[in-house]
């Protein structure tokens, strides 16, 4: 028995010991990689994933603790399971756990962990990886046939009319996938029939029908979807011949394309109301363009916030609270979104989700005047007496839960809250101001502003001006030491509580969340900011003539017209035009409802007119092909580098941006051709390969002043600069030539790359990466050869700009073009006066700098002006006026070099009033043959 006793005690200690020493082996978490792809076919089971489903264990080769024993999907109700394949390795892979339908869904996303086989075979003391994110996509098969939407198609004609459109057949397709569901050609299956279908299922009769002729015609059509399937069934067609008239709108089509940047196109051009010689005494038409499906409403400018307020003219000091999720901004992280670009993205919240605005986000006093705005899609709330929802909160952080400003929703009314801090004569102030209104549950997209000028508070909806029905006072707030939080989504509730918690949760959809302290938003910048850039209009309104009377809504998307006559209407009504000003609108539909009323003498309403339901369908635009070129290696001595104003890094670049059309004019064939297309862009990257920029000893600068006169703006850190702003190609490239690069303390560094990237519509049109290196040299030697050497690609790119001459004036130079530089130093300078100031280079540099500053800081390459000399300029011939430079400093002799780089530093010491000392002596080294750059900058106004 003793025995027995001390066998099971020994066994219980080397378990526990082994417990220990399991614990201490298992000491790493396995790793997967943070984000995986991949597709699968429908009804197939396996996932091709990108990259492979792997997991490594640093425990390896520790048996248990170095293997995988598993991979667990967490998701909701995700369709799929991970198996290993090899615990050694880590294989895995990922299988659906039934068919997968592309019909039903699409896409899966969901999360993902690998585990370790823990430091025993049962098991114990497993360790899990990071969690990873995939995003699977189900690829379709053309499983499906088309099927027509009406079992069967009835259409009434009068005889002797031929007809553009008698009816509309409508198949549709299944599958999920454009190419399988859309419905590319139809097909009149009976032979011999007076009638012809067109791809989009209109058919028309090709002859005159007669009723005594034949009363009724029974045709069957079939359908075919773009891969060629046929419909298992044709539909069957019956067309009635009636000798009597049926009144209603004649001669349109069901659907219109139209094809982006033609401007305005009509959109019933052969449209006209049969009344059949009714005794009308008036007619009213109202047509409505339905584009609630499109983005926020409509197709709008898709720019970034900043980018839109710059353009519409706002106020600066605007701050976005639902920005992109970033590593500076990742309060949103936690948020539901649409995957969509900055200015598109949508933050959903289902009841669940909120978000803490960090404190340096926004200042916590907002004085009196601020605006609060914010694009809003919300529906009626759940419940009889439903809870508060709100959109945006400042409360207590701790102790209290004292509301200071908020904005909700409750029972479709939108209040917004604003407590004002105590002061010793405040008495009841406004605090609360209500307004009631259908577009806060109406389920569409609304942009709203709200314009705080204390005591007065205006909402702004779609541009809208609503007063509040209901302003409710209340006792200011007491002052204390307890800080804030302002929240998005939820009120937080900090105080009198075990744990503080969000409370009041919005359910709804946001974009656009700004705040603007100190400001109000005007009307013109509230309309420019949610103007709709497509709508319907009139062309030639001359033409209409004072029997028609129309109006159209704020929006432009419904048009009522009323006329006395059948001749006013028919007329009006072939003038209907849809437009979309943005170069490159959104693809896709947009529905037409047309509604009309006649009316007779003496009768409201004699005669029934059908609704007419069309389509307007917007081609896809033809994307444009950002194109960067330019020189893409220079060298530079180091001594150049050290100057006050560093080196121009892109002194030549050139943008452009090319379409592919199909010109008819070409042949028969329409062979496709390259046009230049003229656009905006709304940023361009200049990024540093390599390491980042040392501040100690190198920076990447702009100048303010190449930035004026132009909507842009710059930001610039240690990875490089951002130029950003809705603006021409032409003033990008004017501020990118402007980007200098100088390092002050080169050492033994070789070579610095940089990379130049532009994109239009906020990266949906986005340039290719350009390229650039510096080569520094440490002595001035082959330093001519190189440069000139790397010029000459440019040489062969073609000349955009016509031939100049230019005149020029000994003795008043305001700027020397290149080959201009030539003809003089080869005609006046001779070598030995460009060895004596070779010594005084930078100084005089600068000094030119500080001139052409002062005389209006022109572009780089300045015409001249004078009358006395006429000299024609090569554009194929570009010299830089630091290659000159080096032409001067390579006559010098070594000895001297450095007391140039100590002129150099001299020179970076000076002030502007130095510079404005010395102009005479500048003039005189002018005088003298001394070439200056194309590009100097004013020290006096550059920050460094």
């Amino acid at each position: 028995m003793k025995m027995c006793v001390i066998t099971a005690m020994l066994f219980l200690v080397i378990s526990g010991q082994c417990g220990i020493l399991a614990g201490k082996v298992n000491k790493h978490k396995p790793w997967i990689e943070t984000s995986y792809h991949g597709v699968i076919i429908e009804n197939m089971d396996t996932v091709m994933l990108d990259p492979p489903l792997v997991a490594l264990d640093k425990d390896a080769p520790v048996p248990y603790a170095g293997e995988i024993c598993a991979f667990k999907i967490h998701g909701l109700e995700a369709p799929f399971e991970a198996e290993v394949l090899n615990r050694t390795s880590g294989e895995g892979v990922l299988r659906a756990r039934g068919p997968i339908d592309c019909e039903q869904q699409k896409e899966y996303t969901f999360i993902i962990q690998a585990y370790d086989c823990g430091a025993s075979p049962s098991g114990a003391n497993w360790k899990k990886s990071h969690k990873a994110v995939v995003h699977i996509q189900v690829d379709d098969v053309n499983e499906f046939s088309p099927v027509f939407r009406e079992p069967l198609y009835r259409a009434t004609v009068t005889e002797g009319k031929i007809y553009d459109s008698i009816l509309q057949v409508e198949a549709w397709d299944q599958d999920c996938s454009p190419q399988y569901s859309q419905i590319c050609n139809y097909e009149i299956v009976t032979q011999d029939t007076p009638f012809a279908i067109d791809r989009n299922g209109n058919i028309r009769n090709t002859e005159r029908l007669s009723y005594d002729k034949q009363q009724n015609y029974k045709i069957m059509v079939t359908a075919y979807d773009c891969g060629q399937k046929r419909a298992t069934e044709s539909v069957s067609v019956h067309i009635d011949v009636k000798p009597v008239c049926k009144p209603g709108w004649q001669g349109w089509n069901k659907r219109v394309d139209y094809e982006p940047g033609t401007g305005s196109k009509q959109l019933f051009s052969k449209m006209h109301l049969e009344t059949c010689d009714g005794p009308l005494s008036s007619v009213r038409a109202m047509v409505e363009l339905q584009t609630s499906h499109i983005g926020k409403g409509c197709d709008r400018e898709t720019y970034s916030e900043k980018s839109l307020q710059k353009l519409c003219g706002a106020a600066s000091g605007s701050t976005d609270l639902l920005p992109a999720p970033s590593a500076s901004t990742n309060w949103t992280a936690s948020l539901l979104t649409d995957n969509g670009r900055d200015s598109d993205l949508i933050f959903r919240f289902d009841g669940r989700q909120a978000a803490n605005i960090p404190e340096w986000v926004v200042p916590q006093n907002l004085t009196d005047q601020f605006t609060i705005a914010t694009w809003m899609k919300h529906g009626p709330s759940p419940g009889l007496r439903a809870e508060k929802e709100t959109l945006l909160c400042n409360s207590d952080k701790t102790e209290m839960n004292r509301h200071h400003y908020s904005l909700y929703v409750h029972n479709c009314r939108l209040v917004f809250l604003l407590r004002r801090d105590f002061i010793q004569l405040d008495s009841f102030r406004p605090a609360e101001f209500h307004w009631r209104l259908e577009q806060i549950c109406d389920k569409e997209w609304h942009y709203y502003v709200i314009n705080v000028e204390f005591p007065s508070v205006t909402l702004f909806v779609d541009g809208v001006t609503y007063e509040p029905y209901l302003v409710t006072d209340d006792w200011p707030i007491h002052p204390s030491e307890i800080d804030v939080q302002l929240t998005v989504g939820a009120c937080w509730q900090g105080g009198e509580v075990t744990t503080p918690r969000f409370t009041q949760y919005f359910r709804g959809s946001l974009s656009g969340l700004t705040i603007r302290p100190g400001k109000i938003a005007t009307q013109k910048v509230i309309s420019c900011l949610q103007a709709c850039k497509e709508g319907l209009d009139i062309s030639s309104l001359e033409s209409l003539g004072k029997g028609i009377k129309f109006h159209f809504n704020p929006a432009q998307s419904v048009l009522v017209m009323e006329a006395d006559d059948l001749e006013s209407i028919n007329t009006a009504m072939t003038k209907v035009s849809y437009i979309n000003s943005r170069q490159f609108p959104t693809p896709g539909l947009r529905k037409l409802h047309i509604t009309t009323t006649v009316q007779c003498f003496g009768e409201d309403t004699c005669i029934s007119i059908p609704d007419i339901r069309a389509m307007v369908m917007v081609l896809p635009p033809s994307e444009p092909r950002i194109t960067i070129a330019g020189v893409e290696r220079l060298v530079w001595p180091a001594a150049q580098l050290r100057a006050p104003f560093g080196v121009a890094l892109f002194k030549d670049i050139h943008i452009i941006s090319t379409v592919t059309k199909t010109d008819a004019t070409l042949s028969i064939a329409r062979r496709p051709g390259v046009l230049e297309l003229m656009h905006n862009l709304d940023y361009c990257d200049v990024l540093v390969i390599g390491e980042e920029l040392d501040p100690e000893r190198e920076s990447l600068e702009i100048h303010h002043s190449s930035l004026l006169g132009k909507h842009l703006d710059a930001t610039n850190s240690t990875s490089g600069i951002s130029i950003y702003g809705v603006d021409s190609m032409a003033h990008y490239e004017q501020a990118i030539r402007q980007v200098r690069y100088r390092n002050w303390k080169p050492g033994g560094l070789s070579e610095r790359r940089f990379r130049l990237s532009c994109s239009e519509l906020n990266g949906r049109y986005t340039s290719n990466e350009f390229n650039f290196e510096i080569g520094i040299v440490h002595s001035s030697e082959a330093v001519e050869h190189v440069n000139h050497m790397a010029v000459q690609s440019q040489f062969m790119r073609p000349v955009h700009h016509p031939l100049v001459v230019h005149t020029v004036n000994s003795d008043h130079i305001s700027g020397t073009p290149p080959a201009a530089t030539v003809v003089i130093v080869m005609c006046i300078a001779t070598l030995v006066v460009i060895v004596v100031l070779g010594i005084y280079r930078i100084h005089t540099t600068h000094q030119d700098g500080s001139k052409e500053d002062e005389e209006g800081r022109k572009d780089p390459e300045m015409d001249w002006d004078d009358s006395n000399l006429n000299i024609t300029v090569n554009p194929m011939e570009s010299i830089d006026g630091a290659q000159i430079a080096e032409e001067v400093r390579e006559e010098e002799p070594e000895e001297e070099e450095d007391e140039d780089e100590e002129e150099d530093e001299l020179a970076g010491e000076l002030s502007s009033a130095e510079y404005e000392d010395s102009d005479e002596e500048d003039e005189a080294s002018i005088q003298k043959g001394r070439v200056r750059g194309k590009l100097e900058w004013d020290p006096s106004t550059l920050p460094y």
